[in-house]
């Protein structure tokens, strides 16, 4: 099959995922891949940095994330959007092996040639959005109804229902790796925390 998408520079931030060839709405077209890791791993972490809005991390499940870092493919440089145009999709799998689950990139819309490819990130964190955070997950989408960040709105957890295991699907988060001053990075010689992006499923 012809590829459909190519990586190449991009407006909003740095590199991009653009079609080259036209996308159905409800297309699969890419998966997320990456190196399978615990979320205590990735949380002790101490490489990159922090302070640069940017995170190849994906929260898989509540076991495991996955980290493109290592292994990663192309849908690592696909770039959040406040009018986006596809979603993140959790498959998982059958069994008890939670690092079998899988991440896919579907298109919510009809997508032409040229277009640059997006979904939201859905980054949430326990700690309290600051200016200085704000700034830091600076959303440059430059969509009508951009919220000036990546970040969520805390809201309150609506109880989920359960999903079936089996072929299940759920929308799925990327997971940062952020830090403030007071939590961030290896320069300042203190533990860095590891956010996690919400979690919904998906019809």
């Amino acid at each position: 099959m012809p590829r459909k998408i190519v990586a190449r520079r991009s407006a909003i931030h740095g590199n991009g995922v653009f079609a080259v060839a036209p996308i159905a709405k409800g297309e699969r077209v890419v998966e997320y891949k990456g190196r399978r890791r615990t979320h205590k791993e990735v949380d002790a972490d101490v490489t990159g940095d922090p302070d640069s809005g940017h995170t190849f991390l994906f929260t898989l499940n509540d076991e495991y994330v996955i980290d493109a870092n290592h292994e990663g493919g192309t849908a690592r440089w696909i770039n959040h959007s406040c009018a986006p145009n596809c979603e993140a999709v959790l498959e998982e799998a059958d069994g008890d092996d939670r690092t079998k689950d899988r991440v896919f990139i579907e298109a919510i819309r009809a997508i032409k040639p040229g277009e640059e490819l997006s979904y939201n990130y859905g980054i949430t964190l326990e700690e309290k959005h600051t200016a200085e955070l704000k700034k830091i997950w600076e959303c440059r989408c430059g969509s009508r109804n951009c919220t000036g960040t990546l970040l969520q709105p805390k809201t309150p957890k609506k109880p989920a229902s359960k999903a079936k295991r089996a072929g299940s699907k759920k929308a799925a988060g990327k997971k940062a790796a952020t830090g403030s001053k007071k939590t961030a990075g290896k320069k300042a010689g203190v533990k860095k925390t590891g956010a996690k992006k919400g979690v919904r499923k998906a019809a």
